[in-house]
């Protein structure tokens, strides 16, 4: 019997260790990845390039609309700039024009030329200054002044003798 019992134990034995060398190598087959073909790496190299082809696509695409954005804008500001710098130049040449048309005025008048009268012009306001021979000598000069186109006001500082 003892013979019976260690032949049934012993396969019993046997048995398990075989039991449980295959539970581990059933195991360790789970936990092995499968290895990628040649083709797989070969796809995912291509999808891999094309989406940074994508990417790179999209930053260009992005960096070409900042750069128009900041050609317009720069291109908007040097507009604006000249057309500043056209506007001062055309007053300054209008404020000389009117400068040139009031002094021809009042050089034309037979009271007024004979005398040494300042006429200075700013964005179409006109200052008289200096003297004048009579009251109504100085009251035509504005009104000569006040004639000339562009002219916007006129600010009489002529000195009459008393």
């Amino acid at each position: 019997m003892n013979i019976r019992h260690f032949s049934h134990s012993g396969s019993q034995r046997i048995l398990s260790i075989l039991g449980v060398s295959a539970l581990a190598l059933g195991l360790a087959a789970c936990d092995k990845q499968e290895q990628p073909t040649v083709g797989q790496k070969l796809d995912s190299a291509v999808q891999q390039t094309e989406q940074a082809a994508a990417d790179a696509k999209v930053k260009a695409e992005n960096a070409l609309e900042n750069a128009e954005t900041k050609v317009e804008e720069g291109a908007a500001k040097v507009q604006s700039g000249a057309q500043e710098m056209g506007t001062a130049a055309m007053g300054a040449m209008d404020d000389a024009t009117i400068t040139a048309q009031v002094s021809a005025g009042l050089a034309k008048d037979p009271d007024l030329s004979a005398f040494k009268i300042d006429v200075d012009t700013r964005a179409g306001a006109v200052t008289l200054s200096g003297p004048a021979p009579n009251a109504s000598a100085r009251e035509r000069a504005e009104t000569i002044a006040k004639e000339v186109k562009g002219v916007t006001s006129v600010t009489n500082n002529l000195k009459v003798p008393s």
